[in-house]
């Protein structure tokens, strides 16, 4: 194959350049931010090569100044979008004939490479008939503030996790988010700061941007909604459902505030909920009992701006007529709240609302900034916020994908998952499905909807004005790495009910779990391989007490996979643990230190305990990607562990393998994990206080004051009942039939 040549310029991320001569053809690229996933292969070339693994390019052709953007096609002349198998280099002919193609080529999309420090192809993500296709939406985080660690767990963190997983799983998986940009909120902010709101919304995008890649958030795509996609999709969601006789006129009351000179958005107005007496209702919600609030209703109300009591005047505008859509929505939630995933508190918020019946809801408002509503009759107006934002899935979709209809018209092929904290269930369980209803055009409906409790800071709530508690751009500068707030976060995920952050558990769970249990075994077993056995993996006999730890350790695996598959994702965690926990004892028992030193006999006992220890740890680095992926990554590379690794072990029920065989060199070993001193916790508890501290009581510093005093003991007392429990669950296990299992799984290890 001739080598076509290509002439390019200099450029940064945001401009546009030009590529000439490429076969003759002359075409503009443009320049976007680099996303951090590598995808798996995804075109086969002209040279019969696959396009392509990670670091494949950058070991053939060095563009080491240059950060490149071209376009992926689908499925036209002879390309293969199913091809699986990594290659170890492409040509520069590969790729320049490959990327000469997309002129000619009419339905492309586009994607994304990186040329320094490493290059890596990400194909657009399609649904793909005979795969599971999961659509996966994280709630739209308001642009106008700094999302907090209740708001990262609610929504965005607990959706990466199941995201990761899901692709661990082989699933075709797509997963979007980005910044609500639209509404009053923004408009107030923008006031505030002296900026226009268009420059609050860019401050603030970029703002949540760098929060979630510093939490190591693995979106496909990470959108806005003020964009020409999001006015396009809405208004004609808009004019379908005006078409369908779905939408009712009413001249209605409103509260407005004479300071403020402005008709007041549902969240800018508090006062006393009609229903319950919550003394901080909204004017939208009561977010104590729950129950749908028209602001008028409000006792007491008040502006959330200015502190004024505003008052009543009339205005028309447009309701969704829910009572009309109401036997289509319940025929739909019947279906999906009995074959879904749906968390007990959005099957039960979601009741309550049509418990009394559906009322119409007020789909427009008197406001500036938002998406304007394309009706004659109402052309001062713009969509109200919440018929307006949960379209921005759909149109931040169609920014990742001129295909977005695949996904989002598709609901035979797509399972939709949406992630969100509970006071957003009611939006997504109703409004937004009965808008898609009422538009009539084959729209895919939420299949799984999965809503947590509220998460708390100690003893109080979340408050960035009073200075309490820890948010998104304050977790970095605190030293402690993001994987471990991770890892804290999804412990403490409030999945039944509310959860608090606490430090002194922080602390805890960081020096029991992670340092002593997790990052102790896996350590120890790396360790012992390299200094016991020169590096590399023993020979391994197995006995029939290591069959019952196969057995022991593959049951854990199933529950993993069972928990997560349920989206169960906190209590998934603790069979990670138990694992770990399961391996620290079965060394502590076999004490291969001691047997190393012994007869032949005793020295190959010392070699199965550690080939079959560190090949639990391998284990454990797939299973902790979801939840710590660049601990995850720092174990593999430490075993030198094979990719196989990764693609294997989670498939179909689970499969506990022999990743690192007999013979396999190791790489250099070394601690996971800190620990997180007493001093250390006390001043970042005092730091993130605020106003709260000087009426603290809570001695933050006990249980860590106790866990350092066990540990300088030498007994762990956390560990010790720990490791008592998995004893006796392990007999319970064995006890129970597992030995037959134990026989079958170590066919499967060895």
């Amino acid at each position: 194959m001739p080598l076509v040549k290509m002439y390019y310029q200099n450029v940064s991320c945001g401009d546009k350049f030009q590529i000439t001569k490429i076969k003759s053809l002359t075409f503009q690229v443009i320049v976007v931010p680099f996303l951090s996933r590598p995808a798996l292969p995804a075109l086969l070339l002209p040279s019969g090569l696959h396009l392509f693994s990670s670091n494949a390019i950058c070991r053939s052709v060095d563009y080491s100044p240059f950060c490149l953007v071209i376009y992926e096609c689908q499925c036209q002349v002879g390309m293969n979008v199913e091809a699986h198998n990594p290659i170890e280099a492409v040509s520069v002919a590969d790729v320049v004939l490959w990327a000469a193609l997309y002129p000619v080529l009419s339905d492309s999309s586009l994607a994304y490479m990186k040329i320094k420090p490493q290059i890596c192809l990400f194909p657009i993500s399609l649904p793909h008939e005979g795969k599971r296709n999961l659509l996966v939406t994280s709630a739209l985080p308001y642009v106008n503030n700094v999302p907090h660690l209740g708001n990262i767990i609610g929504c965005v963190l607990s959706a990466d996790v199941f995201s990761r997983y899901g692709r661990l799983r082989g699933w075709n998986l797509l997963f979007v988010c980005g910044t609500d940009e639209y509404g009053t909120a923004t408009e107030n902010k923008a006031r505030e700061e002296g900026l226009t709101p268009q420059q609050i919304c860019d401050k603030y995008h970029a703002i949540h941007s760098s929060i979630y890649k510093w939490f190591q958030i693995d979106f496909d795509f990470f959108g806005r909604t003020t964009t020409e996609k999001q006015t396009e999709i809405a208004q004609d969601i808009f004019w379908r459902i005006h078409k369908h006789g779905f939408l009712i006129e009413d001249t209605v009351e409103q509260l407005r505030c004479e300071k403020c000179q402005r008709f007041l958005a549902d969240r800018f107005v508090e006062g006393i909920c009609p229903h319950c007496s919550y003394p901080e209702a909204r004017g939208d919600q009561c977010d104590k009992c729950g129950r749908l609030i028209n602001a008028v209703e409000l006792r007491e109300p008040q502006c959330k701006v200015c502190r004024q009591t505003p008052v009543v005047r009339s205005s028309k505008h447009l309701f969704l007529d829910l009572p009309k859509l109401e036997p289509q929505l319940e025929q739909w939630l019947e279906k999906s709240t009995s074959t879904g995933d749906w968390t007990a508190n959005a099957k039960q918020i979601t009741r309550s609302w049509l418990r009394d019946g559906l009322k119409p809801r007020c789909i427009t408002r008197d406001l500036r900034w938002g998406t304007p509503v394309p009706h004659p009759d109402f052309k001062e107006k713009v969509f109200y916020v919440w018929f307006d934002a949960p379209i921005g899935y759909l149109s931040i979709t169609a920014n990742y994908t001129d295909k977005w209809e695949k996904w989002w018209k598709n609901p035979h092929q797509v399972e939709l998952y949406n992630f969100m904290a509970k006071d957003n269930v009611p939006f997504h369980s109703v409004v937004f499905p009965c808008s898609l209803l009422g538009a009539q055009d084959n729209y895919t409906l939420v299949s799984h909807l999965i809503a947590t409790e509220y998460l708390n800071y100690e003893d109080t709530k979340f408050s960035k004005s009073r200075g309490v508690g820890v948010f998104g751009d304050m977790a970095k500068d605190t030293g402690i790495p993001s994987d471990v707030w991770r890892f804290y976060l999804l412990y403490v995920r409030p999945e039944g009910q509310d959860s608090a952050f606490s430090w002194a558990d922080m602390a805890l769970k960081n020096n029991s779990e992670l340092l002593n249990n997790l990052g102790n075994f896996i350590n120890r077993a790396g360790m012992f391989v390299t200094k016991f056995f020169e590096g590399c993996v023993p020979a391994m006999e197995l006995q029939q007490e290591d069959k019952k730890l196969l057995a022991l350790v593959g049951w854990e695996l199933q529950q993993y996979i069972q928990l997560m598959d349920k989206v169960k994702i906190r209590d998934a965690l603790r069979h990670i643990l138990n694992i770990s926990r399961h391996g620290n004892q079965y060394i502590q028992v076999n004490e291969p230190w001691k047997k190393i030193k012994g007869g032949d006999t005793e020295r190959q006992r010392a070699g199965t305990v550690t080939g079959v220890s560190v090949n639990i740890a391998c284990l454990l680095s797939v299973m902790l990607l979801p939840y710590m992926p660049t601990v995850s990554q720092t174990i593999r590379d430490q075993l030198n562990a094979p990719q196989s690794c990764v693609n294997t072990m989670l498939q179909g029920t689970g499969t506990f393998v022999c990743s690192l065989s007999a013979g396999h060199r190791i790489g250099t070993v070394s601690p996971l994990f800190q620990k997180l001193e007493v001093d250390q916790i006390e001043a970042l508890k005092k730091r993130f206080g605020g106003q709260q501290r000087a009426s603290s009581t809570q001695p933050a510093a006990v249980p860590a004051a106790a866990a350092e005093v066990a540990t300088s003991n030498g007994v762990d007392p956390e560990k010790a009942k720990q490791l008592t429990q998995a004893v006796t669950e392990q007999v319970r296990l064995l006890a129970s039939g597992n030995t037959r299992l134990s026989d079958q799984l170590c066919t499967q290890f060895f």
